[in-house]
């Protein structure tokens, strides 16, 4: 199945197996249906993956899927992308990597990267059942866009690389979710897929964007398959972009 959309500001193309919706987005839908109808409230559902998994375009299509399939609450999906500081704070800020201070802007995505306390107070109102704005992030402006979402729905579904992650201050946000989604995949897989995207965005040669992957974005992948929590459904994207339960 061929699922189009716009994530970030820029058009992303997926297509996903007819085994995958069956087997486990559907399933999946229904039981995220059925937990909200036990609780009777609002529920969150947090799905993590390292950079380039497919999160953000999987959760777009899973809120289409639920809307579109007769018996499911809908979903609303978001991403904590939203929570990026600002480029101007990125570049009047430094970091210490490897013994030498840069600027933070050379690590951008990185979890030092976040405003955690605000996705943190973000994540906590929706968990309590407030409606409350979100952010998104702009890939074509690179800076987030304050206030562009209005959470409304029943089952929330936000995606990001760092939520599962077991660090200081990040491994709180889990105690909010309802439910849990963790993706992993295979590190030259992702490596691959962040080179080509950079490359999308930013016009680089191939050398200029494998340079920028190496030091900053594979840490991250590094970052998030190496330290973070299990979660109650945990899947792997295979090779070609498809998924399977681990």
């Amino acid at each position: 199945m061929e699922y189009i959309s716009c994530i970030n500001g820029l058009d992303v193309t997926a297509r996903y197996t007819d085994e995958s919706v069956t087997e486990i987005f559907l399933p999946l839908l229904r039981r995220l249906t059925a937990l909200q109808r036990e609780k009777e409230r609002r529920i969150l559902v947090m799905l993590a993956a390292p950079p380039a998994a497919g999160k953000s375009t999987l959760v777009s299509f899973l809120e289409h899927l639920s809307r579109t399939e007769a018996g499911l609450t809908p979903v609303q999906s978001i991403g904590m992308d939203g929570f990026h500081h600002y480029q101007d704070y990125l570049n009047s800020h430094t970091v210490v990597k490897n013994g030498k201070e840069i600027s933070m802007a050379r690590v951008k995505g990185s979890p030092i990267s976040f405003d955690l306390p605000l996705m943190t107070e973000r994540i906590r109102r929706i968990a309590a059942g407030e409606s409350c704005a979100w952010p998104i992030y702009n890939r074509k402006l690179h800076n987030p866009q304050d206030n562009a979402i209005e959470i409304t729905g029943d089952i929330i579904l936000l995606e990001g690389n760092y939520l599962l992650l077991d660090r200081p201050g990040w491994a709180d946000l889990r105690k909010y979710a309802d439910y849990t989604v963790r993706i992993s995949a295979d590190k030259n897989d992702v490596r691959e897929r962040l080179i080509r995207r950079k490359a999308a965005s930013t016009g680089w040669s191939r050398e200029q964007t494998e340079q920028f992957v190496d030091y900053s974005d594979l840490d991250n992948v590094i970052e998030v398959t190496d330290h973070s929590f299990p979660a109650d459904l945990n899947l792997i994207m295979l090779p070609d972009g498809s998924y399977q339960k681990a």
